[in-house]
């Protein structure tokens, strides 16, 4: 058993906005080290907004800001490098989406060419052995290295994602949706994976399905029209939620 929680991203008062609309209410929350938090809650809640405000990637869309504070590591993210953050915050989206001209091999290093860090052979070789070890598809492609990543199948097309997300060594690992495109045998593979990441990096997974959030995550966050209704262990707000409609969610009355 690990001690105290140690958390790795807070935010207090977290609002965003697209233009006039408010999509967050002020959200107060603390995401745990080297553990999985998933957020839950029905379509168009403001879920994948929240992430993407830990990375600074939702002041990217115009029109978009955001209020409120968030802290990653106990510095302030407003005040950092956002090409800084998202080096330290590695995001998953919803669809597969290797670079389709890339190799799987340079897939992986991605994130080291577009910032224009230049590495020796026998670094890049190290690094996309060991990010692919880590997404668990090291041996299904050690022998195709230099295959387009688009002739994988779906589910491999998604772990050679988290591969090129684990490349750059994030702190903080965001995924949206990972398994909503995948059929039931990938989803189980990409499941059973976050639950080996979080050994190394923080997880957090955004999806509306609830048995998903009741398999992977430690913690689980119940997002409701932009309000953070409930936070806690997954197997606390699984068993004896503290609001009524963090129950009728999770017994499937509306979502």
């Amino acid at each position: 058993m690990r001690g105290a929680m140690e958390e790795i991203l807070k935010t207090r008062g977290l609002k965003a906005y697209y233009g006039e609309q408010e999509i967050l209410r002020g959200i107060d929350m603390t995401i745990p080290r080297n553990r999985v938090t998933a957020i839950m809650g029905p379509s168009g809640c403001g879920k994948t907004t929240l992430i993407r405000c830990f990375n600074r990637m939702h002041e990217a869309t115009p029109g978009a800001r955001i209020e409120g504070k968030i802290w990653l590591e106990g510095k302030d993210l407003m005040s950092m490098n956002p090409i800084q953050v998202r080096r330290m915050v590695g995001m998953v989206f919803q669809k597969p989406n290797p670079f389709p001209t890339m190799s799987i091999y340079e897939n992986v290093l991605a994130g080291y060419r577009l910032n224009g860090i230049k590495l020796k052979r026998q670094e890049e070789q190290r690094i996309v052995e060991e990010a692919l070890k880590k997404a668990g598809l090291w041996d299904e492609v050690k022998d195709s290295l230099r295959r387009r990543g688009t002739f994988l199948s779906g589910g491999q097309q998604q772990r050679l994602c988290i591969a090129r997300a684990l490349a750059v060594n994030p702190r903080l690992l965001l995924m949206d949706e990972p398994t909503s495109a995948l059929d039931p045998k990938a989803t189980r593979r990409v499941e059973e994976l976050i639950g080996h990441l979080k050994e190394t990096v923080t997880v957090v997974v955004v999806t509306h399905n609830v048995a998903q959030a009741g398999r992977v995550a430690d913690y689980t966050a119940f997002l409701y029209w932009g309000e953070l209704i409930e936070f806690g262990p997954t197997s606390r707000l699984f068993t004896t939620p503290q609001d009524p409609r963090t129950e009728e969610y999770l017994t499937g009355k509306f979502g």
